[in-house]
């Protein structure tokens, strides 16, 4: 069975909406948008592309899949994380999207994200990494689909935002694996399930 890790953008009261750019997700009247490549630097770069080269296929929710189709699908800089991005397998959870094609590499898991999920960890492959998507890793965490956690935590507070756990969720235990901090005050902690 195929484990499910999410690598998390976080802000310390829990904000994960708009990392990258201002215009980027402005939901709810969001007016933060692009708090996060400021606290960008060497170490995050060296532990993110360690975790990317582990990686096997990616799993995205549709917003963000759109949004990273639009900026690493089109990416012709020789960036080594372009190139993994484009090069791997891609799945797309979503309820509303005709294809899958804007993307190269693209497959779309059209239906219930926790159903169809589920399916695709069934079969055989490569493990699955979820970037972004917070809406897709607040699903999968409430049915118990996700294995590790990685949350970059940042070192501010935005006050309004969407959160990376709202609503509803099931009492879940991690264990901590691994922690970073970067130069910047970003702590980059990995946790796993306890099952």
């Amino acid at each position: 069975m195929r484990s499910i890790s999410s690598t998390m953008f976080v802000s310390l009261d829990g904000v994960v909406q708009g990392l990258g750019r201002p215009d980027e997700d402005t939901r709810g009247g969001f007016t933060h948008g692009g708090w996060g490549p400021r606290y960008n630097d060497e170490v995050m770069g060296r532990v993110l592309g360690e975790g990317m080269a582990q990686a096997g296929d990616l799993l995205f929710g549709r917003r963000t899949w759109q949004d990273f189709a639009k900026v690493w699908g089109r990416a012709t800089d020789g960036n080594p994380f372009s190139e993994l991005m484009n090069g791997a397998t891609k799945y797309v959870a979503s309820r509303t999207l005709d294809d899958a094609g804007d993307w190269e590499n693209s497959i779309l898991l059209r239906g219930d994200a926790v159903e169809t999920v589920t399916a695709l960890r069934a079969q055989p492959g490569g493990d699955l990494a979820v970037n972004g998507s917070p809406s897709l890793v607040r699903s999968l965490h409430a049915a118990g689909l996700i294995d590790h956690y990685t949350l970059l935590i940042h070192p501010l507070t935005l006050g309004s935002g969407l959160r990376l756990f709202e609503g509803p969720a099931p009492m879940v235990e991690l264990e901590l694996t691994d922690s970073v901090a970067t130069t910047t005050g970003v702590i980059i902690a990995s946790y796993t399930r306890r099952r």
